[in-house]
């Protein structure tokens, strides 16, 4: 279990993180939106997730939202490197309705993201913006090689969400426990 608290003048964040749970959560950041798509990462990578954020919500969801994305990447970081039997790569393609999104992911401990996805500007009062701030977050503090794709969907919101759970799942079959791999590089290290 992860413990990692992250405090600015903007937010304030408590986050407990079990990369090998059950997908049981208990979310609260004041952003609707955003809470049901953080439970559903949880639910769908089958990792355990406590997070509560308390941000300058009167600004906007931005902070709020980058902000999660930093402590839970870092959190993910601290669990998996340095990386050792499992998979390292893992993809899905996740479809909601009419949208299906794929994401394709290396445990590299590169920083790198490819975010491929157009929304309507907003779902209720959530900016979908902010849906590529947090995986730029996540990635760049993860240490995650992380693309994403919107390959076809006009609802923005079965976007959005086949967007999180498409990682969930990829992230899900990354860490795919695999004793054969020891490190899984040619460089002996990620």
């Amino acid at each position: 279990m992860i413990k990692k608290d992250r405090k600015t003048k903007e937010t304030d964040i408590s986050l407990e993180l079990e990369i090998y749970g059950t997908g049981k959560s208990e979310i609260s950041t004041g952003i609707g939106f955003f809470d049901h798509m953080l439970t559903a990462l949880a639910k769908h990578s089958l990792m355990d997730l406590k997070l509560t954020c308390k941000g300058d919500l009167e600004v906007d969801d931005h902070h709020s939202v980058e902000d999660c994305g930093i402590l839970l990447g870092g959190a993910i970081k601290e669990s998996i490197y340095p990386l050792c039997n499992v998979e390292r790569y893992g993809n899905s393609v996740v479809v909601m309705d009419e949208a299906a999104v794929e994401c394709a992911l290396d445990l590299s401990n590169r920083a790198f993201l490819v975010y491929e996805s157009k929304m309507a500007e907003k779902i209720g009062t959530f900016d979908t913006d902010l849906v590529q701030e947090f995986f730029q977050a996540l990635a760049m503090n993860a240490g995650i090689t992380l693309h994403l794709t919107k390959l076809r969907g006009s609802n923005s919101h079965h976007i959005a969400e086949a967007t999180f759970k498409a990682f969930a799942v990829a992230l899900r079959r990354a860490l795919a426990k695999n004793e054969r791999t020891g490190t899984p590089s040619t460089k002996g290290v990620l």
